[in-house]
């Protein structure tokens, strides 16, 4: 069974730089397509970036592009989410998920990893 969780949150001071990992564990990553969600308080869950299987395509929400970068190894079953140059907006609780074959533009995800915590400071 696939299970996935996430590390590397924390508190950081606004236009700092944190690195989140989602590290998988019951299955290889190989054949799925990765994403990263986030949640902020009274906020609805919104998925920031998305990779494709092999690595080949990524997307990202608008108000993140150009600041995050999402990446994966596929020797370690490993995901991240590189984020530079915080707001204040950016604190939520940032989730990974996996969804089999592609990243998915109306659809469910397969496996989520239970959240790790992203505060951004002034």
């Amino acid at each position: 069974q696939l299970q996935l969780v996430e590390s590397g949150g924390g508190l950081v001071q606004r236009g700092g730089s944190l690195r989140l990992s989602c590290a998988a564990s019951g299955s290889t990553l190989d054949y799925y397509a990765m994403a990263w969600f986030r949640q902020a308080p009274g906020k609805e869950r919104e998925r920031v970036s998305c990779i494709s299987y092999d690595g080949g395509a990524s997307i990202y929400e608008d108000s993140v592009q150009g600041r995050f970068t999402i990446t994966r190894d596929s020797a370690k079953n490993t995901v991240y989410l590189q984020m530079d140059s915080l707001e204040l907006e950016d604190t939520a609780t940032y989730y990974c998920a996996a969804r089999f074959n592609i990243c998915p533009t109306i659809g469910h995800y397969d496996q989520w990893g239970q959240g790790t915590q992203v505060t951004v400071s002034s």
